[in-house]
């Protein structure tokens, strides 16, 4: 007969022999942390961690004390102390998941020349090229090729966004058009630029390069766009900053001012948006169209090619839908009233009828 003693010493016993038997599995890039009240959070194990454990557990420290300070569990320490004392090699961490790919010579060349085209960064070039030719290459793999040619930088400091950005966006082309002056230095010589943006479409109506910002200038543009366009739709509402181009600062009591600006505005019966003070993500568009202007500008023998490029090649994020991309001139036109592009359509066939 055996008693509880023996039974106990005889399951002891078989314990013993099957941790004998144990061959310690290898360790992937990562571990699960099991702390209290943290649930199975995923820690990456390194080399270094490794060595760490390996001379903490010959210094003495238990197994607990060392996976608490790891922030691993028990059995990680375990599984890698075991295969210390089996192979006195540190264990060797295995890397999980597919293989990396490699880009064929072909896809190579299809992204540097899109990147010629658009001159935009990978995530943008991912959906384009998927887009125009029907590829998908992950923006990974396009961003790696741009840094071999040196035609991407490395941002270290690149950090999520947590507040989400709050957009506006008008339904119709021509409700609203934005207007801005920036201060440039190109070919060495400060130049000033100033531009008439469609906000629905992002579309650049009218635009310039001069020599002084004058509100002689603003109005140059302002009305080079109602002739051009004033055909399909009246611009309804223009928005601008408080400078002197635009508004008179200089108010009498009971808030009236002579700017001919706001006066030409008033005439035409258009309405004046005027930007929050110190705010400059109000005309949020048009300082976007600055960076882009800066970055690009140097491309083109001129200003006229610059603009047209913008207008009818370079795709914008901001106007991508589920299914296409699209142009600033493309949503121009699509994004026009039903009224406009009715009147569009009655024009054309009077004109072919004509023709006959």
């Amino acid at each position: 007969m055996v008693g509880p003693c023996d039974s106990s010493d005889r399951l002891m016993s078989l314990l013993a022999e099957e941790r004998k038997c144990v061959v310690p599995k290898p360790l992937t890039l990562y571990t699960h942390q099991m702390g209290m009240g943290k649930g199975n959070k995923v820690v990456k194990l390194t080399e270094k961690k490794i060595r760490y454990i390996i001379r903490a557990k010959i210094r003495g420290n238990s197994t607990k004390t060392i996976a608490h300070d790891m922030k691993i569990s028990p059995s990680t320490v375990k599984r890698v102390w075991t295969y210390w004392t089996k192979t006195k090699m540190p264990l060797i961490i295995k890397k999980f998941g597919r293989k990396k790919k490699t880009l064929d010579e072909e896809s190579e060349k299809l992204i540097l020349e899109v990147n010629r085209e658009q001159n935009l960064g990978a995530r943008r070039l991912e959906k384009i090229i998927e887009f125009q030719h029907g590829r998908h290459i992950p923006h990974n793999a396009i961003h790696e090729v741009l840094l071999h040619h040196g035609l991407a930088n490395v941002n270290r400091n690149k950090s999520k966004r947590r507040k989400p950005w709050i957009r506006y966006e008008r339904k119709h082309s021509l409700s609203l058009v934005h207007l801005d002056w920036h201060t440039s230095d190109h070919d060495g010589k400060k130049v000033y630029v100033c531009v008439v943006l469609d906000d629905s479409s992002r579309r650049i109506l009218a635009g310039g390069e001069f020599d002084a910002e004058t509100t002689e200038n603003s109005l140059l543009l302002l009305k080079k766009a109602m002739e051009e366009f004033g055909c399909l739709a009246g611009i309804e509402q223009v928005l601008t900053d408080r400078g002197t181009q635009f508004y008179a600062n200089r108010r009498d009591k009971n808030g009236n001012a002579d700017s001919r600006f706001e006066n030409f505005l008033e005439e035409n019966k258009i309405k004046h948006i005027k930007s929050r003070v110190k705010h400059p993500q109000t005309n949020g568009k048009l300082e976007k169209w600055n960076d882009t202007y800066e970055i690009n500008r140097f491309r083109f023998d001129n200003f006229d090619k610059f603009v047209n490029w913008y207008n009818t090649v370079r795709f914008h994020e901001s106007l991508d839908t589920k299914w296409y991309l699209q142009t600033p001139d493309t949503a121009f036109w699509s994004r026009l009233p039903e009224g406009c592009k009715l009147g569009m359509f009655l024009n054309w066939m009077e004109t072919k009828l004509n023709d006959f």
